[in-house]
């Protein structure tokens, strides 16, 4: 089923904009993509967007379900207080609300946020020196990845100013022994964003398990690599071509989100 096809299905609901159930459909879709990656943690962590046209409302997760249950109608639109807006028969998340909301509130440009807890993100969370620099996925990230300290689970108020100031104008930050984040003008920045340090993490701790000494990667090199990466560049349209490739796999494999 195209985009087209699934905006005029009955599921669309009829007083509901086409922008919002475009933006419901490439979220329900980046779930689906994330539960084929593994990048799940039960029924819980976040992926929330902004509702076009509607200023201060986003899309987030019901909370009790599943990735691969996450389906366009049933995704919860709330406002910066978390609010519910639409009709759900879930809740949301505390947690999930206050660090999605106080980036969404607080960065204009962060049309999306997305924030994991893969064992390879999280194991470099752990990590005192946090990510190495050292492979061909973290030089793309030269200057681009923040730092926030571990408080304990995320649903303090007093949090969100640490939150924002640690993460500044970066779109990329490391939760120190928690997890990793990423926002982006859209859903696929974000995404290609958040795959790239994924995949640095992964490949850090491979090549850690070693035992070995990392060859050095010099900075000039990673600036380089970093201004040169896809996600950056108008190549792919900020990760765009990348996720429509995905999106094109679920929706051959699994194809229920568009309901």
């Amino acid at each position: 089923m195209t985009v087209l096809d699934a905006r005029m299905s009955p599921a669309k609901p009829p007083h509901m904009s086409d922008a919002e159930w475009d933006a419901r459909l490439e979220l329900a879709a980046c779930y689906r993509i994330f539960d084929h990656l593994g990048w799940v943690e039960m029924i819980f962590n976040h992926i929330t967007v902004r509702v076009p046209g509607e200023d201060g409302h986003l899309l987030i997760n019901p909370f009790g379900l599943m990735y691969s249950e996450i389906t366009a109608s049933n995704l919860v639109k709330i406002d910066l207080e978390g609010n519910i807006l639409s009709p759900s028969e879930w809740p949301i998340n505390e947690a999930g609300l206050l660090i999605h909301s106080v980036i969404h509130g607080s960065r204009p440009d962060a049309h999306c946020v997305m924030h994991t807890h893969t064992t390879a993100g999280t194991g470099v969370a752990c990590l005192r020196d946090g990510l190495d620099p050292d492979n061909f996925y973290a030089a793309q990230l030269h200057d681009m990845v923040a730092y926030h300290d571990f408080e304990g689970i995320t649903v303090d108020p007093e949090e969100k100013p640490r939150l924002v100031a640690n993460l500044g104008d970066r779109n990329l930050m490391i939760l120190r022994n928690h997890g990793l984040l990423a926002t982006g003008p859209s859903i696929p920045a974000a995404f290609a964003a958040l795959w790239t340090l994924q995949r640095a993490c992964e490949i850090q701790l491979a090549a850690q398990s070693s035992g070995q000494p990392l060859m050095p990667v010099s900075q000039q090199a990673a600036i380089r690599s970093t201004q040169e990466s896809f996600q950056l560049g108008d190549r792919t349209q900020a990760g765009r071509t990348l996720f429509d490739a995905l999106r094109r796999k679920v929706d051959r494999i699994d194809p229920g989100y568009v309901v």
